[in-house]
């Protein structure tokens, strides 16, 4: 019988100081993690066998895109307003570095041309573009706190944006994808998807404070999320103070093939 596909994964590896407008760098984490199938059209992203001996990236997980992704193809790293620049979301000043690499031969080399897309809510727990009656709102023809970047010859992209909010059920996060091209003639666009987590102690230091706190306590912390006990711990984004706000990176490889 044959053995069934590899779930994709994605692996960390530590760059000190690989986004230079970010301060501080990520931390070596690892998770077994559970994946979700990619969608149509996207190829898995297995990990090689090589990389069970990898010195310096280790799998972490891949974790559900929920219901709010759209694809708007909004190439723009200010992300705290709509395209035309309306409607601009208050909040902490927040600067989200990522670093992506691809591993192969047992060693992580920057990927230029990846695609990365974040999306998230805003201090009143809605997201952009979104018409949903069972919460009640409707955002539609907008897309604050929604952008695209490509990695450049480094593999690094970064968004200008704002402390995300929260919304009934769910803890504190950011969704992230990362696109690239599988590898090979011909080849298929892989994908890998999963959400940043905050730590709870400087959340609520952010949230003591408005726009959050005209809100009052949020209701599920992380360790109540049942999506971050899939592994969040491991996505959690290293943050350190920069200006009136904030700044941290995250960087991952890709096992294309």
């Amino acid at each position: 019988m044959q053995a069934p596909p590899r779930q994709p994964r994605a692996l960390l590896h530590d760059f000190a100081n690989s986004l230079s407008a970010l301060p501080g760098a990520c931390k070596d984490r690892c998770c077994a993690g559970q994946a979700t199938t990619p969608p149509a059209g996207a190829s898995e992203i297995p990990l090689p066998a090589s990389s069970f001996g990898l010195p310096s990236c280790v799998a972490v997980p891949a974790l559900t895109k929920g219901p709010y992704f759209v694809d708007e193809k909004l190439v723009r790293s200010d992300i705290r307003s709509n395209s035309d620049g309306s409607n601009v979301r208050p909040g902490a000043p927040l600067t989200v570095g990522f670093t992506v690499s691809r591993v192969a031969d047992g060693a992580c080399a920057p990927l230029p041309g990846a695609v990365v897309d974040v999306w998230y809510c805003d201090d009143t727990g809605r997201y952009s573009d979104v018409r949903d009656s069972a919460v009640g709102f409707d955002t539609s023809g907008q897309q604050f706190l929604r952008g695209q970047q490509v990695t450049d010859e480094h593999g690094r992209a970064g968004f200008v944006t704002v402390y995300p909010g929260w919304y009934p059920g769910r803890t504190v996060h950011i969704h992230f994808k990362v696109r690239a091209a599988a590898g090979g003639a011909g080849a298929s666009t892989a994908e890998f998807t999963s959400q940043l987590f905050f730590d709870d102690s400087l959340t609520d230091r952010v949230y003591s404070l408005a726009p959050y706190s005209t809100r009052g306590a949020r209701t599920v912390r992380n360790a109540g999320d049942g999506i971050y006990r899939q592994g969040g711990e491991q996505l959690v984004l290293d943050l350190v103070e920069a200006g009136q706000g904030y700044a941290g990176n995250f960087a991952l490889g890709l096992a294309l093939g």
